[in-house]
């Protein structure tokens, strides 16, 4: 990949991860419920989870998803199914405590299930899958190393959006002594957000 090219694609990148998704609400809302250090797991499995949907995409999987409608649906349908989840969970989460350390506060959050989430929550939007498919080719120079390629853009990726969602984190934990009053209601929203995209991703286009 030419320098110049690069340049442009890392600009697209932060331009992309500034923009909210599932992640970001996901990253904000496990800062706040489990501090910044067990968060770093969430945005850990996100960034695992998109450099597997940047790879499904540079093996033309996303393109292979576009000609098989039945298969979209489905995991349209998962998808959705799984925020929906997500959402459930935040939506009935008790408003954090702030008058213990950050480790008793995130005891009961085990850090296989933050990475866990966070991966899940960035495979279970095939949209992205299918955005991948569409915006990765328009920086892939044909006569260099495909995989070296893909190293780079699934690198720059990661860690771009890796910067963004950890800032979200550090956010969310230096605002919780603002959710001692609002702790339940920034749940509900958060949940009620995650509903939303649940029930709205099957029937997108």
């Amino acid at each position: 990949m030419a320098l110049h090219t690069w340049l442009v694609y890392l600009l697209t990148v932060v331009g992309l991860s500034l923009t909210p998704g599932p992640n970001s609400l996901l990253v904000l809302s496990h800062g706040a419920l489990h501090g910044h250090r067990r968060a770093c797991f969430t945005v850990a499995g996100g960034a695992v989870g998109f450099i597997a949907l940047i790879g499904l995409s540079m093996l033309g999987i996303g393109a292979l998803l576009q000609t098989m409608a039945g298969a979209l649906t489905a995991l349209k349908i998962v998808g959705g199914a799984y925020l929906c989840w997500l959402g459930f969970k935040l939506w009935r989460a008790p408003a954090i405590e702030l008058d213990t350390t950050e480790a008793s506060t995130s005891g009961d959050a085990r850090r296989r299930t933050l990475f866990r989430q966070g991966l899940f929550a960035a495979i279970s939007n095939p949209k992205v899958l299918l955005f991948y498919g569409a915006f990765l080719p328009q920086f892939i120079d044909p006569t260099r190393s495909l995989l070296m390629q893909f190293a780079v853009m699934a690198a720059t990726f990661a860690l771009i959006e890796g910067v963004v969602e950890y800032l979200l984190v550090r956010l969310a934990y230096r605002i919780r002594p603002w959710l001692r009053t609002w702790g339940r209601q920034f749940n509900r929203v958060c949940g009620g957000m995650f509903g939303v995209l649940g029930v709205a991703l099957p029937f997108t286009r």
